[in-house]
């Protein structure tokens, strides 16, 4: 497997860890949450990612990436499931993800795959997916942090640490890594 899917494979698996921190911290009852009706609760959000990835990553190569099995607008309508189910929901999806990556060669990243009939290079299908990934795990980081209030445990560089974080990243000599490696 080449550097750069690697990588790709690192970033994929940063938002999915991010996204497994925040679970941890919520109870059965907080991942159905939403502020409002017009709103999505974590389990929705969960849902919707998990019928994405199933969608876009079987088969990747071959065939279009929305597929005809695939029923999107399902996708938001409130979860009738507990935590344990939508938790597996997400472990699908994400794994179907990683078995896709882990198929692909430096070649492939210039090949062509179709999303609704329109074509793009894998590199680029990968591209669209990370920031859409990013983007849900970023809803779900957030409504968590409303959620959980003063007993939300960061999931980065707490606040008013960065200088110590700073001291100790720069305490360590120049390397190479993805930087989740550290």
């Amino acid at each position: 497997m080449s550097d750069e899917i690697k990588n790709i494979q690192k970033e994929f698996f940063h938002y999915k860890s991010i996204g497994d921190l925040t679970f941890r911290q919520l109870n059965e009852k907080q991942i159905l949450w939403k502020p409002n009706s017009n709103s999505s609760s974590i389990g929705l959000i969960i849902k919707h990612l998990h019928g994405n990835m199933k969608s876009r990553w079987t088969d990747f190569l071959n065939s279009d990436g929305e597929k005809k099995w695939r029923n999107r607008d399902q996708e938001f309508i409130e979860p009738k499931k507990n935590k344990k189910e939508l938790l597996q929901l997400w472990e699908s999806g994400w794994s179907c993800l990683f078995d896709a990556l882990d198929e692909l060669s430096q070649k492939d990243l210039e090949k062509e795959v179709f999303i609704r009939n329109m074509g793009q290079t894998v590199r680029a299908a990968i591209d669209r997916q990370l920031c859409h990934y990013a983007y849900h795990v970023g809803q779900i980081v957030f409504i968590g942090k409303m959620i959980t209030n003063e007993n939300w445990k960061s999931l980065s560089i707490p606040l008013r640490e960065s200088e110590a974080y700073n001291k100790e990243r720069f305490s360590k000599p120049k390397r190479t890594s993805h930087f989740t490696e550290d």
